[in-house]
């Protein structure tokens, strides 16, 4: 394989890393609830991904790397074990401009909360907008599989959330 070939093919790889970052990092994010573990989990997933450049199409790049990132997701929980929700959310002192942050934080709190496949159903169908159809293809389960997580998933958050804000805190 000639010098050129691999060059072309590493910069348009650093030109997708550039482009999808942000978003795998979000998903990551909302899908562990930890910075730290959301960017090892992205920095896994691209270099899985480099790895099989060669065969992976342009348009669906980014679905591909969305598709490792949410099985790598998958092999750490089965080799390491379910996280432990916490029982509680630190309360704030002050209102501020780290009110974004807390909503965030609370988000994810509440998203941990939520059986694994529920919450990466959620995760891919809310907040990374992929139709019912792509997330399934995601997640390597049926549609109705994605349709019956979003449902029972959403039906907790909104339980949870209307325990919380009734008491006046996130708990």
């Amino acid at each position: 394989m000639g010098s050129a070939t691999k060059s072309e093919r590493d910069a348009a790889f650093t030109a997708f890393v550039h482009q999808a970052s942000p978003s795998l990092l979000r998903t990551a994010w909302l899908l562990t609830g930890d910075h730290h573990t959301a960017h090892d989990l992205v920095q896994a997933a691209l270099v899985r991904t480099y790895v099989a450049w060669p065969r992976v199409r342009a348009d669906s790049a980014l679905a591909y790397t969305r598709r490792v990132l949410v099985n790598e997701r998958t092999d750490r929980w089965r080799r390491h074990g379910a996280e432990v929700a916490l029982a509680a959310v630190p309360e704030t002192t002050s209102p501020g401009p780290e009110s974004v942050t807390d909503e965030r934080d609370a988000v994810v709190r509440l998203l941990a909360r939520l059986p694994d496949q529920q919450r990466r159903v959620v995760v891919l169908r809310y907040y990374v907008d992929l139709s019912e159809q792509a997330t399934a293809d995601a997640l390597n389960i049926s549609v109705g599989s994605v349709k019956s997580a979003a449902s029972r998933g959403l039906a907790t958050l909104r339980a949870e959330l209307a325990s919380t804000t009734s008491e006046g805190v996130v708990r």
